[in-house]
């Protein structure tokens, strides 16, 4: 019946009864297949930082996937980088305090390939939360330990408490308490000068990576919102919200106002749109997008900004943000086998 079907009709046929067809020979359809799959050079290390502190940030994890080590090594070198720097306000030691003057830390780890995670919320006097993040991942049943409870955690496992205020962040913190109000005992100096020095202020940083076998893991670390109400938890230390990352489909993580993200499980979602089909920079700028519209339909004007990074199984990495604007874009930092470089994303409003 089949004998006078040509070979392409007899394909085309085949095709449309769903039947699967062997071949012998096939090096167009091969060499076009390597041609599409051929994605960036494993492994890729991102995080959500300008070329200029990226650049650092990235490095330190990437040493360690070069060399084959893991992935959760990796994030987190990265993310020691961000937490031991008292330049840095938001992010472990010289984080800006809550309004008690306390500095209070937040952090999150999560493992690909197992699924497993950790987080820390509200935890004081230890430099590094992401450290303790993933203790609690691997030396506990639990996944999110908090306040004096995370602290004692970390002191049976060896960690000192230390006193995480610089001076730069308690002459902000300061300079907030004694100009809030004219009706309290709160008094400013009488020349107005606090004489702290103005060094570089970033947000929430996120470290996504995928090693050379195409294992995914993540961290999210902050200090949190500056002068917050003492106890306050952001989406940092959030699984799905902050961070969360699947091995089969990839990983991504927010930074911005974290009640927002919270509400909308935004780094779950993230990774749910690439999941049915999206590039990491479409998730991205497609999880901004819910969040802007949801408060829209509450009648809020959109007085606030999140930025959501994130990475695919291929290691195709995209950022995007609800503000920005042409001088000042959402970035991210990447680094692979082909080398370092900025991601420059997508924004939804300009930012005033």
């Amino acid at each position: 019946m089949f004998t006078n079907l040509s070979r392409r009709r007899f394909l085309k046929l085949a095709a449309g009864l769903g039947v699967v067809v062997p071949f012998s020979k096939k090096p167009a359809m091969a060499k076009t297949k390597r041609k599409q799959t051929a994605g960036p050079a494993l492994p890729v290390i991102l995080s959500s930082r300008n070329a200029e502190w990226g650049r650092p940030v990235n490095r330190a994890g990437y040493k360690i996937l070069a060399k084959g080590g893991d992935v959760i090594d990796a994030v987190i070198a990265s993310a020691n980088v961000v937490e031991l720097d008292p330049n840095d306000d938001s992010v472990g030691y010289g984080g800006i305090p809550n309004e008690a003057g306390t500095v209070q830390l937040d952090a999150c780890v999560m493992h690909g390939p197992t699924h497993n995670c950790g987080a820390v919320a509200c935890l004081e006097g230890i430099k590094m939360p992401s450290k303790i993040a993933r203790l609690v991942m691997e030396r506990s049943d639990h996944i999110l330990m908090v306040g004096s409870g995370a602290q004692r955690f970390a002191v049976a496992h060896g960690y000192q408490v230390e006193n995480l205020l610089t001076e730069k962040a308690r002459l902000t913190w300061l300079k907030w308490k004694e100009n809030l109000s004219q009706d309290d005992d709160w008094l400013p100096p009488k020349d107005g000068i606090y004489r702290d020095s103005k060094g570089r202020v970033h947000g929430t940083i996120n470290v996504l990576g995928i090693d050379s076998t195409g294992n995914l893991g993540g961290v999210t670390t902050t200090s949190g919102l500056w002068f917050k109400i003492p106890g306050r938890v952001g989406d940092s230390p959030i699984i799905g919200a902050g961070l969360y990352v699947d091995n089969e489909i990839g990983a991504a993580g927010a930074t911005g106002r974290g009640e927002e993200v919270i509400r909308t499980c935004g780094s779950f979602y993230t990774v749910q749109m690439m999941g049915q089909g999206m590039t990491p920079a479409q998730a991205c700028l497609a999880a901004c997008k819910k969040i802007v519209a949801i408060n829209k339909r509450n009648g809020v004007e959109i007085g606030f900004s999140d930025k959501f990074i994130a990475v695919n199984k291929k290691g195709e990495v995209g950022c995007a943000a609800i503000l920005g604007s042409k001088k000042k874009p959402p970035l991210a930092a990447c680094r692979d086998k082909n080398g370092f470089r900025e991601i420059v994303g997508q924004y939804l409003i300009e930012r005033k």
